[in-house]
């Protein structure tokens, strides 16, 4: 539920459904949702809520159909990681983020000695997240998410934010109609979810509050908190960087071998031929890291080091978890990535998910079959490219669409 993405990844159908708040009834035992609402509520006191904080959030716990429609309206258009990047780590957010380090220098220091997370990671989420607070959202947060809860999709998730969203009314850190956000029930500048903003929100500023939606320094400590702690950050460690990928494969290096899900020591990958992208050695040294090919092998190539795996748990989505990556060491001062010699061709929407369908038809969890490579996909794609001796780079082609259709 990470990065609220109205207007970057998703694009929302409003079509009125009148049909969804009978599904809603039908996934909770046939209860109207005010029947819901109360055992929800039963549930809010039974984890510690007081009857004041139901009391105060009561105008604003009411279901309301458009969200439910956005939510199940979600409609991915794809963009290939160059776009994308291109886009959401251009150089003017690149200039805001390190501009905000240096006005903010204090709080970032702290955050940094306190939980080792560097001022240029939390300052790309932020960032990408909500313009550092131009953007987050203008909807009330309980309505949100009670009109989720209510909803059979992901309810039990949704039930759990809306008990988080009254314990943080409850600690005395936002009031209710201060609750405003996205339409997916995300808080505040770095667009947390209620269970996290109760979990990892700290006063940085010492007022007695932890708000995420007008104070810089508590946006910055709550961002390291929540990366260093939820995230299980690395200190000391790099996150994303930028190599070339050999492209004489005469030195061992096979192209199954760039993958999330499979590691080697950096003088491995030096042995096989990777290098920083202007030609210079990497270190000699046992640091674990995976090679990452966003665009397959034309298209720019990454060391992704154990604590990459805080960005893809901060958003599973590899487009978003890279530039995100990325981004950050932009702002850390490395040089643009370098782009690739000509187009990479990416299958449009309609045939990511009919290779999808041929991948589940061969066999492979794909999870849910929605145009979408994500690692499921992109495993099963590898898999197919190795059975038809194409380049195993995970990366989805006309070829191997045209391969898979013909039943063998």
């Amino acid at each position: 539920m990470r990065f609220c993405l109205a207007a970057t990844l998703l694009l929302l159908s409003f079509a009125p459904q009148p049909a969804l708040a009978q599904r809603g009834a039908s996934c909770h035992g046939g209860r109207s949702f005010d029947q819901f609402l109360a055992g929800l509520k039963q549930q809010a006191v039974a984890a510690g809520v007081s009857q004041r904080a139901l009391a105060e959030a009561a105008p604003y716990l009411v279901y309301d159909q458009g969200i439910v429609n956005r939510d199940r309206g979600q409609r991915v258009f794809g963009q290939v990681f160059t776009v994308f990047a291109g886009r959401m780590a251009a150089i003017s957010r690149m200039q805001q983020g390190q501009a905000r380090i240096k006005a903010n220098a204090a709080a970032f220091a702290r955050a940094e000695k306190q939980y080792g997370v560097p001022p240029e990671v939390i300052a790309a989420f932020w960032g990408l997240e909500s313009d550092f607070g131009a953007n987050m959202g203008n909807l009330p947060t309980l309505r949100s998410l009670v009109s989720l809860a209510y909803d059979c999709r992901r309810s039990k998730m949704f039930q759990d934010e809306t008990i988080a969203a009254l314990k943080i009314i409850d600690r005395g850190d936002l009031s209710p109609p201060e609750m405003v956000g996205s339409w997916a029930g995300e808080l505040g500048q770095t667009q947390f979810l209620p269970t996290h903003y109760f979990n990892y929100a700290v006063d940085y500023d010492g007022d007695g509050h932890r708000n995420l939606l007008r104070s810089s320094a508590d946006v910055i400590g709550s961002t390291a908190n929540y990366i260093a702690t939820g995230l299980k950050w690395r200190r000391g460690e790099p996150w994303l960087q930028e190599v070339r990928a050999p492209q004489n494969l005469a030195s061992g290096f096979s192209w199954d071998q760039a993958d999330l899900t499979i590691q080697h020591p950096r003088s491995k990958w030096a042995a096989w031929g990777v290098t920083y992208p202007d030609g210079r050695a990497l270190p000699n040294d046992n640091l674990p890291a995976s090679l990452l090919l966003p665009m397959g092998r034309t298209g720019p190539a990454f060391l992704a080091y154990p604590n990459f795996a805080a960005y893809t748990e901060w958003n599973n989505s590899l487009i978003y978890s890279t530039t995100a990556g990325y981004l950050a060491t932009r702002i850390a001062g490395a040089p643009p990535m370098r782009q690739p010699q000509g187009p990479v061709a990416q299958l449009p929407f309609n045939e990511l998910r009919e290779m999808q369908q041929l991948l589940v038809r061969a066999g492979f969890n794909v999870g849910k079959i929605d145009g979408i490579m994500g690692q499921l996909s992109r495993t099963a794609v590898k898999a197919m490219q190795i059975k038809y001796g194409l380049p195993a780079d995970s990366w989805p082609t006309a070829e191997l669409l045209a391969r898979m259709r013909v039943p063998r």
